[in-house]
């Protein structure tokens, strides 16, 4: 069943329609709300409220946006409450998303192993700089370059306008060169 059809019959009180909808989405929403969250629990709990949210104000989705569009913004700002009122930043590393949704399948002996401890290597350095982003330009950095959202729908879904959503990830993306290239420039 299209998406179009499960919202009006989750809009019209089908039960059934709506759990579709949150299996359909739960996978995205806990793993959007894991990358900016940086937490397991966090993150858990964003997707939790993300979906009771969606439960509470389905009738009043228009579908003038995606209902993924719609989530992302649910999830942006339940992230961000959680960022402004949380003192203690005790940031989990990517890994922990990959090694929950991705099973690692090392079938070729063709890998270089020296390669693979380089590419893990940058990668922690990478989560590294992005954990220590402010939480307004990581969300902006993770919904363009890692989601592939448009920078329209980036704006839509953070509540910023073009040029806002340009200039942070301008910022964040300046901000990431310069923490890798320090690390680069000691490992060199």
């Amino acid at each position: 069943m299209h998406e179009e059809e499960l919202i009006k019959l989750a809009q019209s009180g089908d039960k059934k329609a709506l759990s579709e909808l949150v299996k359909r989405h739960e996978k995205t929403v806990y793993n959007f709300a894991f990358k900016i969250c940086r937490d397991k629990e966090r993150a858990e709990h964003t997707m939790q409220e993300t979906f009771l949210s969606m439960v509470k104000s389905i009738s009043q989705f228009e579908g003038k946006s995606k209902l993924s569009t719609w989530l992302y913004t649910v999830i942006t700002n339940h992230c961000l409450m959680a960022a402004r009122t949380s003192k203690k930043h005790d940031w989990d590393s990517l890994e922990e998303e990959i090694d929950t949704y991705e099973e690692k399948n090392i079938s070729s002996w063709n890998i270089d192993p020296e390669k693979v401890m380089e590419d893990k290597e940058l990668k922690e350095q990478l989560d590294k700089a992005i954990s220590k982003l402010p939480t307004d330009y990581r969300i902006v950095f993770l919904l363009r370059d890692v989601e592939g959202m448009s920078t329209a729908e980036t704006g839509e879904i953070a509540n910023l306008s073009v040029p806002a959503v340009k200039s942070r990830l301008h910022r964040a993306r300046s901000f990431l060169r310069q923490e890798l290239s320090k690390v680069l420039q000691y490992e060199t």
